[in-house]
């Protein structure tokens, strides 16, 4: 559909284009119409039907007749007329020749002119056509040359992605240096280090590489704050006055929002330069492995422990060890809540679980559910978490399709159980109770 044959806005450009264009295409059918008109004029041969006879006749009778005398008076009076009758027969000659002359030259012009106003009228009927073929012509030459440039724009771009994406790898591998330079001076407090501090040192500047590509997968600050902040309230729920532990608290998110609330936390991280950056918060952190905290603390003298995206991260066995040290350590009514992959969309499998090579095994909610009851949890219900937008899922039909309502009704439902498997929510939250 050509752009002015759409329906434009009424205040548009294209509205008064496309109201342009039908008055020009009326005033051109219009005068069209009155050339077509006017060439229809009839030859005097078509309209005076005793034209070709009256004037046979004409030449016929412009001769007079020869003067019969008898008697001297009637010769005399013969005589004395035949000048008259001469000078008449010369006159009447001339004028018959002169009507002859005129009625072809007439006939003949007025038949060239039908022939030019008809040749005319064909000029101006293919003049349209004429136009619109070099329109699209140079229509078809723009199409061409702009289609050239954006190839060539094409090639020039796919340069630059690859260009961008050199860069982007330079950007990783800056950050990962960078990580490992802030971690080794970090931990390198004296300028002769001991055996031990040049061992934590080396640890730092060894995880330093997972730091670096948590800072560039991890969640912009201010979700982190949104989401942290949500578990504030949960945990306000715990036994009065009890504390909160962090299991692998990463760089301490987690008991800053908490502590924000008003409530206590400590926490414990294996990645020394994330120790040192809680440290420097002010943060409670401890450096070590996290089921070795959990049982350095006293059964019943916690009230609620928390872990984010570290359940994934661990084998079977040592999650079950984990779950029975939380209860463990939680007085009743104490809270687990356990954040992780949802591994029931097919995206957060993909996207999400994949991403890290440091992922052991995908946790069912069903499964992580039966494993707290399993350890001792007389509560557990699971919270779905980071639903994907909408205009990323599939689309469902709309009733005003064409299409038969119950067509329509079976169609949406079998979007809905995709866009579930799909694309349901890439995380969930267990909250447990002891």
């Amino acid at each position: 559909m050509a752009l002015l044959d759409q329906n434009p806005s009424e205040d548009g450009p294209l509205s008064k284009l496309k109201a342009r264009q039908i008055e020009e295409d009326a005033a051109y059918e219009q005068a069209l119409g009155a050339l077509d008109r006017l060439v229809s004029f009839p030859l005097p041969a078509e309209t005076l039907k005793d034209l070709p006879a009256q004037l046979e006749t004409l030449n016929r009778l412009w001769q007079a007749s020869a003067i019969q005398a008898s008697g001297l008076v009637n010769r005399r009076v013969a005589e004395a007329l035949q000048p008259v009758v001469s000078r008449q027969e010369e006159w009447n000659a001339n004028v018959v020749r002169l009507l002859n002359g005129f009625i072809a030259e007439e006939s003949k012009t007025l038949h060239h002119l039908r022939e030019m106003s008809a040749a005319l009228i064909h000029y101006a009927q293919r003049l349209l056509p004429t136009v619109d073929a070099r329109d699209r012509l140079a229509s078809g030459y723009a199409t061409l040359r702009s289609e050239l440039i954006l190839e060539a724009f094409d090639r020039r771009l796919e340069s630059l992605d690859r260009r961008i994406d050199g860069l982007k790898g330079l950007m990783d591998r800056v950050e990962i240096v960078g990580a490992e330079v802030r971690a080794v001076r970090a931990t390198l407090q004296s300028q002769r280090p001991s055996p031990q501090l040049a061992a934590a040192a080396s640890e730092a500047a060894e995880s330093s590489a997972y730091v670096a590509f948590e800072n560039k997968f991890r969640r912009s600050d201010d979700a982190l704050v949104a989401r942290f902040g949500k578990y504030a309230i949960d945990f306000a729920t715990r036994p009065k006055d009890s504390t909160v532990l962090d299991l692998g608290c990463g760089r301490g998110e987690f008991l800053q929002a908490i502590g924000r609330a008003g409530i206590t936390g400590r926490g414990v991280e294996s990645n020394a330069s994330a120790v040192s950056a809680c440290q420097a918060a002010g943060l409670d952190v401890s450096h070590g492995d996290l089921i070795q905290f959990l049982k350095s603390t006293p059964s019943g003298s916690i009230g609620g422990v928390f872990a984010a995206q570290v359940a994934e991260h661990l084998p079977p066995s040592v999650l079950q060890t984990l779950l029975v040290e939380a209860f463990r350590v939680l007085k009743s009514g104490g809270l687990l809540i356990l954040e992780t992959v949802n591994p029931r969309s097919v995206t957060g499998l993909l996207e999400v679980f994949n991403r890290d090579l440091t992922h052991e095994k995908p946790l069912h909610p069903e499964t992580l559910s039966f494993l707290a009851s399993a350890a001792g949890f007389a509560e557990a219900r699971v919270e779905m978490l980071s639903p994907v937008e909408p205009l990323s899922q599939l689309r469902r039909l709309e009733g005003t399709s064409a299409l038969p309502g119950p067509v329509i009704e079976t169609f949406n439902e079998n979007v809905d159980r995709l866009n579930g498997l799909l694309y349901g929510s890439l995380e969930y939250a267990l909250h447990a109770r002891r």
